[in-house]
């Protein structure tokens, strides 16, 4: 039984990592254009591309937030 929880925190821990990671990486493509949004939601317009880059800025910020409050609270 103790075998099953190790690895069960191990693997909530892999997932909440790469949940980090891909969070960080979607947000700084937002912030330096790689990612857009679409068309039609205006990402085409340099108010749609201000829009995106304010959206990743948040996305990275909130994340930082979460993984400074998950250590502290370990």
């Amino acid at each position: 039984m103790a075998k099953k929880d190790k690895r069960s925190k191990v693997l909530g821990f892999v997932a909440w990592f790469t949940g980090v990671v891909v969070s960080l990486v979607v947000g700084n493509g937002m912030i330096q254009g790689t990612l857009n949004l679409p068309r039609w939601l205006g990402g085409s317009t340099a108010i749609g591309s201000g829009i995106a880059m304010v959206i990743g800025w948040i996305v990275v910020i909130t994340t930082i937030v979460s993984v400074v409050l998950a250590i502290i609270s370990e």
